[in-house]
């Protein structure tokens, strides 16, 4: 069979990566020594990466992750409390598996929204669904929702992604409509998807966010109880970056 109907064929299968690996074993002089099984293992080879990066391109497209942040680029030399061993567990995953919770705290600066999103980004590696949301921001969208139409749908949304990421929480005390908003983002995952959490204030100090007691309970109880916690500490690495410059 010529090449062209063949990567013709593999096209209008939507195999793409087989396609091109076809073309480019093609056209090289070295691919005549390998026998038919080295050929279709490295075809197979090559859609399975396909596949795999274009799934994951979407998962971080979807995600929209804050910072640009890998695992790999943790810095645990920084002085500021970070538990290299607790963090290497927590990027394994194994607490989104059961559905557990994180707590990252510390004061502005040290670094927190960007290891929730180094933990997010294995965690689209790891082929789960991921949603980063400032928590400010999304109480306002949620405003805007109720009104147009779409707050079930982003309920939906919020409710079913493996990680969520609420970013920034603690910045202003909550009204009634963001406690109640909260109550129901959680009380649809608890048990059954986790979220990270981060925030300036420490933990003890949510409670008077949340203001309303019988909301703080049940949001705290739902929250808090099945987190892992990792509390920084230090200045601002951000301004020891700028005086580093």
């Amino acid at each position: 069979m010529l090449a062209h109907p063949t990567l013709d064929r593999l096209n209008d299968m939507g195999l793409t990566g087989m396609a091109r690996a076809f073309n480019e074993l093609a056209a090289n002089a070295e691919a005549e020594r390998l026998s038919h099984a080295e050929w279709l293992a490295l075809l197979l080879d090559r859609e399975w990466s396909w596949r795999h990066d274009r799934k994951l391109a979407a998962r971080l497209r979807f995600a929209k992750l804050r910072h640009q942040a890998v695992p790999e680029d943790v810095d645990y030399r920084a002085d500021r409390g970070l538990d290299r061993t607790l963090f290497v567990k927590l990027i394994a995953g194994d607490w989104i598996d059961a559905h557990d919770n994180l707590a990252i705290c510390g004061p502005s600066g040290v670094g927190k929204s960007w290891l929730a999103c180094a933990i997010g980004h294995k965690a689209c590696r790891d082929d789960r669904s991921v949603l980063y949301q400032r928590v400010p921001r999304l109480f306002a969208n949620l405003a805007l929702a109720r009104g147009d139409g779409r707050y079930a749908r982003l309920q939906r949304t919020l409710a079913r992604v493996h990680l969520l990421i609420l970013d920034d929480w603690g910045l202003e005390p909550l009204d009634n409509q963001a406690r109640h908003d909260l109550l129901e983002i959680l009380e649809d995952r608890y048990g059954r998807r986790s979220t990270i959490i981060t925030s300036q204030l420490p933990v003890s100090a949510w409670h008077d966010v949340i203001g309303n007691p019988t909301y703080a309970d049940a949001i705290l109880d739902r929250l808090v109880h099945n987190a892992h916690r990792i509390d920084l500490t230090g200045d601002s690495m951000r301004r020891k970056e700028a005086r580093n410059a």
